[in-house]
């Protein structure tokens, strides 16, 4: 294998216009040069999978190089005697913001719930750190399979802070982190075999805690400060690039283009 480029430490992101400033509604994705080189894609043809047909680890790695790019985050989470966790999810996301909520999906691991499924059912609290470029090797350490009595923590070189309204302590390194009360937690089983393959919790986000310094001058987080990184297949990680701001279309719009394209 090749050797890879030097990382780039200084690269500049920020927010750019658009793909197609000018597209209206109704415009073909062919009546750009780069929607018509797009579609050329199309004359190789189509592979078309049936998960039933495939191994479940074939399943894994089509999705998850796939479903891209994806939120990652690691849960700092605690056992019943005191152990304490910390582990990475890419399988994660936003439910809804009223009640502000959260979900984890969670492998099983052999047949057996993984240490943070076990300290969630356990104490029915857990905290959602957001990773950063700075400490994504510190991230990545935590991925390692450890023994059920051995804390991750050590090992990755990171910082236990107080949370607020949970007993496990948040990750200090991390800039946005949200300490979480169990809302429920569904097994989801094979609809053939009936095993419980994966466990989907959902968590009650009770406190946030963000650092100031990577706000902008309206209270939000800054993509560009908070350096985020994501999840690709294998692997892979990606970071924030270049944005573009798209606005959400009002109907007024629509309904104009409607008579446009003769459709009303």
């Amino acid at each position: 294998m090749a050797a890879l480029p030097q990382y780039i430490f200084d690269s500049h992101t920020g927010f750019t216009a658009p793909p197609s400033p000018g597209w209206t509604f109704g415009e073909k994705v062919d009546e750009t040069g780069e929607g018509r080189a797009w579609l050329e894609g199309d004359k190789a043809g189509w592979k078309f999978v049936e998960p039933e047909k495939e191994a479940p680890v074939n399943m894994y790695k089509l999705l998850v190089s796939g479903i891209v790019p994806r939120p990652i985050a690691f849960v700092s989470s605690e056992s019943a005697i005191g152990v304490q966790n910390l582990a990475p999810f890419s399988w994660f996301n936003m439910v809804t913001f009223d009640p502000p909520t959260v979900s984890i999906s969670i492998l099983n691991s052999r047949g057996q719930q993984k240490d943070t499924t076990a300290n969630i059912r356990a104490t029915k609290q857990f905290v959602v750190n957001i990773i950063s470029e700075p400490f994504i090797h510190q991230a990545n350490a935590t991925s390692i399979e450890a023994p059920e009595q051995v804390s991750e923590w050590v090992l990755s070189g990171l910082t236990q802070e107080a949370s607020t309204f949970v007993k496990p302590p948040r990750v200090k390194e991390s800039a946005f982190a949200m300490e979480c009360e169990l809302y429920d937690i569904i097994d989801i089983k094979h609809p053939g075999t009936g095993a419980a393959n994966a466990a989907l919790v959902l968590g009650l986000i009770k406190g946030i805690h963000v650092r100031k310094d990577v706000l902008n001058d309206k209270g939000l987080v800054d993509p560009f400060k908070l350096r985020s990184v994501s999840r690709m297949g294998d692997v892979t990680y990606a970071r924030v690039g270049d944005a573009f701001r798209i606005a959400r279309p009002g109907w007024a719009e629509g309904e104009e283009a409607m008579v446009r394209l003769g459709k009303a």
